[in-house]
């Protein structure tokens, strides 16, 4: 490992809520030294290395994105580990939490330990996977949760195949809290959400497009959360994404459950308007939002009542995208626009830099237990140095990911990343 000195950074700390100018000091991957440019440091000696001049530019944790689909062992063709990690690279994505919804699902010690194996063969990002939390996702038989967690399993999920048998998952929560494992659910009713394709409403009916009412995801989270009561296991909501399921979340929390939830960028940022002409890109599952939801959600990340922010990074061939937008398939890459994009949302003034990277890196590190998401001494020297003024141009066919289905394509964005260290090595940009 390099010792690396990364001098004139504006430093974001989101334990603290600091934003300052200052310096960072990496020695055998672990930050040693943390300086403000204040006049009494002035005579201050810093650990010598690489010396990187940030030139006044961001420096802050590096991201840790939960519920990152990789198409390997399966979907190859759709997303491998090398295109995933060169793409979390470039976003300024450290670690990576991969979900278990592969084909076929990671359900065994077996699929994980090659999933390990492959991660650790093909990218220096880290990578730390789910499991699936029913045999193959079905959600009728729980898995080998104790074995799973033992061969490196970080939590335990079916993604959107929710278990809508209330006792199986109510034993599988029972499971997990007896071994301490965190189960993350996607609150969605499947009954009243099967077949939709956009947010019920006007504009649905204006487009002839198959809806799902908002309460489905209310349904959904209600129905998790009584049994999280019951079972006093530790859940995490995957997405919360409308105003009608907040007031559930904060009285689950404010009766001190072990809940936390997340939302996609892309929730934040976009609204069921964008879908527009039809444009299968803006396909996600759940489905995009009226702006009324988006403006709730948004507010609800500034307070910390949504926890976390992530990618859903969910890469789909051109051959799944390029269909009628009710038969298309859901899903978009995040992993290089998550940072940009969520930039949208401090430039508009709605959250600060500190609380933008408590959501993207401090709080789903503490959340799975990760020694990560910090800039302090003694932490990882897993850091992000970003432009946060940097405006450009998407072009989808320049994203590291090797599918292309991204929303923001030939959208004018701000913030670019200039570099990334995983334990002080770069993995992305130039040498200083």
């Amino acid at each position: 490992m390099t010792d690396l000195l990364l001098t004139n950074a504006r430093l974001i700390d989101p334990e603290s809520r600091e934003v300052f100018m200052g310096s960072v000091a990496v020695t055998r991957g672990r930050i040693t030294q943390i300086v403000p440019d204040k006049p009494e440091n002035a005579g201050v000696t810093l650990s010598t290395g690489i010396v990187v001049d940030c030139k006044g530019k961001c420096l802050a944790p590096g991201i840790v994105d939960i519920g990152v689909k990789i198409g390997e062992p399966g979907e190859r063709h759709k997303e491998s580990f090398r295109t995933a990690g060169q793409a979390a690279a470039a976003g300024g994505v450290t670690t990576i939490v991969m979900r278990a919804d592969t084909s076929p699902a990671i359900d065994t010690p077996e699929t994980l330990a090659f999933v390990l194996n492959r991660a650790r063969e093909e990218t220096d990002i880290r990578v730390h996977p789910m499991a699936a939390l029913t045999k193959a996702r079905q959600g009728q038989e729980m898995t080998e949760i104790g074995f799973l967690l033992d061969a490196g399993a970080l939590a335990f999920s079916d993604g959107d195949a929710v278990t809508t048998d209330p006792k199986v998952f109510a034993r599988c929560l029972t499971y997990a809290n007896a071994l301490n494992a965190l189960v993350i659910g996607h609150p969605q009713d499947p009954g009243l959400s099967r077949g939709a394709a956009v947010t019920s409403g006007k504009f649905a009916t204006k487009q002839g497009l198959p809806g799902v009412s908002p309460m489905a995801e209310r349904i959904g989270l209600e129905r998790d959360l009584a049994l999280v009561e019951m079972t006093s296991a530790r859940y995490h909501a995957d997405q919360i994404t409308t105003r009608a399921a907040l007031p559930a979340l904060r009285r689950a929390k404010e009766a001190g459950l072990d809940v936390s939830a997340g939302v996609s960028i892309h929730h934040l940022t976009l609204n069921e308007l964008d879908v527009a002409d039809y444009r299968s890109f803006f396909k996600v599952k759940p489905p995009l939002r009226a702006e009324q939801d988006r403006l709730a959600v948004v507010e609800a990340v500034s307070e910390g009542l949504i926890d976390i922010i992530c990618s859903m990074h969910t890469p789909q061939d051109e051959e799944s995208k390029r269909l009628p937008f009710e038969e298309a398939a859901s899903g978009a890459v995040a992993l290089e626009t998550l940072l940009p994009a969520a930039m949208q949302l401090v430039h508009a003034g709605a959250l600060d830099l500190p609380t933008l990277f408590r959501a993207i890196a401090l709080n789903p590190a503490k959340r799975l237990g990760l020694d990560a998401g910090r800039l302090a001494v003694g932490a990882p020297a897993d850091l992000v140095l970003f432009d946060p003024d940097a405006p450009f141009v998407l072009d989808r066919f320049k994203l590291k990911s090797k599918s292309k289905n991204t929303p923001f394509d030939g959208r004018r964005m701000q913030g670019k990343v200039i570099a990334t260290y995983v334990s002080g090595n770069l993995v992305y940009g130039e040498p200083g």
